[in-house]
């Protein structure tokens, strides 16, 4: 099953992110209860292909791990970082 993070909600619709990249607009009455920014979805695909938004549910550990990776690139990259102003 795909995975989809909300990247925000906008009124009544949510902006959904899914792992290819590609962003989709859904309903925020569609989405299971506790759905907020940055929670992530694992959504079941119907038989004709496309997402069940009805089936979805919060993928909590999913989340915890994208963040965590997230976290350790960002201290990664901070490592890297000489300091000070950009030279050019």
């Amino acid at each position: 099953m795909p995975h989809y993070a909300v990247d925000r909600m906008e009124g009544k619709i949510a902006v959904l992110v899914a792992d290819d990249g590609t962003a989709i607009d859904v309903p925020r009455p569609m989405l299971p209860a506790g759905a907020r920014d940055g929670s992530v979805l694992l959504v079941p695909v119907g038989s004709d292909g496309s997402p069940n938004w009805t089936a979805a549910e919060l993928d909590e550990a999913e989340r915890e791990r994208r963040l965590k990776r997230a976290r350790e690139t960002l201290d990664r990259l901070r490592k890297r970082d000489p300091g000070g102003d950009v030279a050019v």
